[in-house]
This record gives C-alpha cells, sequence and structure tokens, in this order.
C-alpha cells in the first residue's frame, strides 16, 4: 500500500520500522520540524524525521498543515492511507479526506476514556488498573473517531509512565501492522466509540508535578509513577542548610504514618495524609538517578521532615 506516515518522537518509531519492513511504499514522512537543543543550542531533527532520513523516505516538516499549498502537496501524495503516531499537528478535513482510506491513529487508551495529548499519564495518575492502544479512524473531532484493532495492557501496581509508554510503543508497531494487513484484505473493521465514559488526558502541568504529601498515599504513588520519568515528581528537602529539588522516579506504598511529609522508619519512607510511601529510586538536582541508599548515603543526617 502506499503510506503516508506522520508521527514526531521515539514513540513513533517502531511503527514506521514496522511498516517499512512489511513491504508497505512509504511515500512521504510528516514531522515536527526541528528545534535548537542542547548547549550549543543547534537544530535537532525529531526521532522520526531521523529515521525516515536513514530508510531513504522523503521528509516533510510543515508548520501547518491549513494552508491550501500544503493540503495539495498533501494530496498530491496520492496515498492509500496515512498513519499517524503521536505527529502533534491537528489534521484538518482536506487532508483527513485526502488518503482513499482516510488516516489512522494510534491512540495510547481504552477510548473514550483519555481522549487528548497525555493519556499514559493520565491513566497511571488516576490509579486505573488496565489501559490500551487501539487503531483509530480519525475524524475532525479530539480523537473521537470510531474504533478498530484494540489490544488491553494491565497496569501493574508500581508500573511507571515510561514503562506503560515503551511496553505501548511495542504493541502499537504491531497493532497497526497488523490493521495495514487486514485493511489491505479488505477486512478491517471499525466500530463506534460509546456514547459515555469518556474522560480527557489534559497536557501535563508543570504545577502538577510538585509532591504534596498532605495527600493520601495512594494519591502521591500515582503521581510518581504517572510522571516517571518526565517530568518527574519532586519535593524540596533541606541539604548543606539549602532547599534543594529531589524527583521522586520510583516508589511503592509503605506501612505506617505520621506528620505528612515526616519520615518515618527506615529507608527513604515518607508520612502522607493517610499511609506512606517508600521512594526507592530518586534523582537530586543536578545529579544523576540514584537507589534511595546510595541517595542516603550522600545526603547525611536528614530532618525530620522533608517536605
Amino acid at each position: 500500500m502506499r503510506v503516508v506516515f506522520m508521527g514526531t518522537p521515539e514513540f513513533s518509531v517502531p511503527t514506521l520500522t514496522e511498516i517499512v519492513s512489511a513491504g508497505h511504499e512509504v511515500v512521504a514522512v510528516y514531522t515536527r520540524a526541528p528545534k535548537p537543543a542542547g548547549r550549543g543550542q543547534a537544530e535537532r531533527k525529531t526521532p522520526v524525521h531521523e529515521t525516515a532520513e536513514a530508510f531513504g523516505i522523503p521528509v516533510f516538516t510543515p508548520r501547518s498543515l491549513r494552508g491550501e499549498a500544503e493540503q495539495a502537496q498533501f494530496a498530491s501524495l496520492g496515498a492509500d492511507v496515512a498513519v499517524v503516531v503521536a505527529y502533534g499537528l491537528l489534521l484538518p478535513k482536506p487532508i483527513l479526506e485526502a488518503p482513499e482510506y482516510g488516516c489512522l491513529n494510534l491512540h495510547g487508551s481504552l477510548l473514550p476514556r483519555w481522549r487528548g495529548a497525555a493519556p499514559i499519564q493520565r491513566a497511571i495518575m488516576a490509579g486505573d488498573k488496565q489501559t490500551g492502544i487501539v487503531v483509530m479512524q480519525m475524524d475532525e473531532g479530539l480523537d473521537t473517531g470510531a474504533m478498530g484493532p484494540t489490544e488491553i495492557i494491565p497496569i501493574a501496581p508500581d508500573m511507571t509512565a515510561g514503562e506503560l509508554h515503551d511496553q505501548m510503543m511495542r504493541l502499537g508497531a504491531d497493532l497497526m501492522g497488523r490493521a495495514l494487513a487486514a485493511l489491505e484484505r479488505g477486512s478491517l473493521e471499525f466500530t463506534p466509540q460509546p456514547a459515555s465514559g469518556e474522560t480527557y488526558a489534559t497536557k501535563i502541568d508543570k504545577a502538577e508535578a510538585r509532591i504534596d504529601f498532605a495527600q493520601p498515599a495512594e494519591h502521591v504513588h500515582n503521581l510518581i509513577r504517572g510522571l516517571s520519568p518526565f517530568p518527574g515528581a519532586w519535593f524540596e528537602l533541606e541539604l548543606g542548610g539549602k532547599p534543594v529539588r529531589i524527583k521522586a522516579l520510583r516508589a511503592s506504598l509503605a506501612e505506617g504514618g505520621g506528620t505528612p511529609g515526616t519520615l518515618i522508619g527506615d529507608g527513604l519512607t515518607i508520612a502522607c495524609g493517610s499511609g506512606a510511601v517508600r521512594l526507592t529510586q530518586v534523582q537530586r538536582e543536578g545529579k544523576g538517578v540514584m537507589d534511595a541508599a546510595t541517595f542516603l548515603r550522600g545526603a547525611g543526617t536528614l530532618p525530620g521532615k522533608v517536605a
């Protein structure tokens, strides 16, 4: 099949690779424009951009798809289908309707739960016990299109957003590969989303990342794993007479209690509004990621109340 692929981050790369490996003709790749990055602020291409170039696929990086010129260029590609995986730009109606079979999106939730920008993080932050990944026929709404092949994914009690991301990345590539094979056979089917049960996964705000230990331990635990590894839930701890930001990257629920924000027992166990959490992996500002034992050896005597 003639495929246009539209994606940007590392999450999108395995799906592009799968499509190429399956023998489809990827006539073009659309991704976000290079951005300045690093100390030198040199322009850095997206992971999808670099992968496409390695495959010798033409790459387009428009800043919008609303202009007539961009839409005409897209239509001229004569694609059978467009595959969209974390692209980052809205697709107007002329783009959605240009390919013969429309645009297929790989979305990381069990729709209609967690439509929107951050479904992986929001599912964990909400304490969901399962999520999934679905191939969706795109329409003009926000993740409102009909659903095709779906994989259900259990969320383990201590699973982080990073771990779920990587699992979805692998499963999603295989799922989209199977969806395109079914489309080629004429057997790909879609069903409308349920009329109720929708929730919205709004973009993560930096203000959400500060840990409030007055919240119940389960809430704190879910925040930590939902924001790990990025942007990282954090608290401040006085070290060397000044407050230092500490990211909590891994944790588990723990026994005990006390004044919220107080160290209790052994290790890096902190009392919450109810219950406690044991931090097992942290990152001190300006330092690398370390386990709790290593952090405690380097931190010296800690105050009773850490946050």
